[in-house]
């Protein structure tokens, strides 16, 4: 049974990477009915973009986004820089399909503004290659992380994340997570917004940010690489979904409409905008 959620929201999928983990995704989409879905950046990582390595695990997610845009669900795709091509497309619709740099969101009484994040990170914007490096050496350790993990299931063991064992252990990467979230956060509350809402540092999070001129709720969905999260509103209320706490209550059933996409048609289209 699927379930209706109000908003749903992903960032930070990194389709066409060795460490998407894009079963887990459809796993996940195939189980929800979301009124509205915004995919906060990322989702297709046009910076390692390979034509040698887009899995058809990879083409059913972009299948599924595509088929909720020509259901019943509103779909903003708000871009990052992993996605950065799309930059050049803002404002485009197709649908219930709009693509985006930022999203203000009413919510009620209440005003959410959503955006990717990546604008707060200095590497991105005035180093891009030194981003870019650092974005290959993080999908390295993804995958060798597969492969440890692929190890210790085998033997029956816990699985083991790097690069969070490496984030919690370095005070800077510590620093640079708060300091992230405290910055978005102040101009949320400047500007008069009750939420904001980012990705980019692959850290799911929700909780209440007090300043001097007010306070805001900030939130992250995560990401599609370690954490697998997302960020769900309904009947007033955020949660955080985390694959690994609900993956025994997903469905696995494919549904029908997806099979009226076709995938080297799809393929093509991709390949022509990255």
């Amino acid at each position: 049974m699927k379930r209706d959620v109000e908003i749903v929201i992903i960032s930070d999928v990194h389709l066409g990477t060795y460490g998407c983990k894009a079963k887990e995704l459809l796993r996940y989409l195939n189980s929800i009915r979301p009124k509205i879905l915004i995919l906060n950046g990322d989702i297709i990582d046009i910076w390692q973009f390979k034509k040698s390595y887009f899995p058809k695990s990879h083409l059913k997610v972009i299948k599924k986004l595509i088929s909720f845009a020509t259901k019943e669900s509103e779909v903003f795709y708000v871009t990052g820089n992993h996605d950065e091509a799309f930059r050049n497309f803002t404002d485009f619709e197709l649908g219930k399909l709009k693509l985006c740099n930022k999203h203000v969101l009413k919510i009620g009484e209440k005003k959410a503004w959503i955006f990717h994040g990546d604008v707060f990170d200095a590497s991105v914007q005035h180093s891009k290659w030194i981003a870019k490096l650092g974005g290959k050496g993080y999908d390295l350790l993804i995958a060798i992380n597969n492969l440890v993990n692929w190890f210790l299931e085998k033997i029956g063991r816990e699985k083991y994340s790097f690069s969070k064992k490496i984030k919690n252990n370095v005070k800077k990467a510590v620093k640079y997570i708060g300091d992230f979230e405290l910055t978005a956060s102040e101009l949320a509350i400047e500007n008069d917004f009750d939420y904001v809402i980012c990705g980019h540092i692959h850290q799911p999070q929700i909780r209440e940010v007090v300043g001097k001129k007010g306070k805001c709720m900030y939130l992250n969905s995560g990401d599609w690489v370690e954490n697998l999260s997302a960020l769900e509103y309904h009947n007033g209320d955020w949660k955080l979904f985390v694959y690994e706490d609900e993956k025994y209550n997903l469905i696995d059933e494919e549904p029908e409409e997806m099979k009226e996409i076709d995938s080297a048609e799809l393929m093509k289209i991709v390949t022509q905008i990255v």
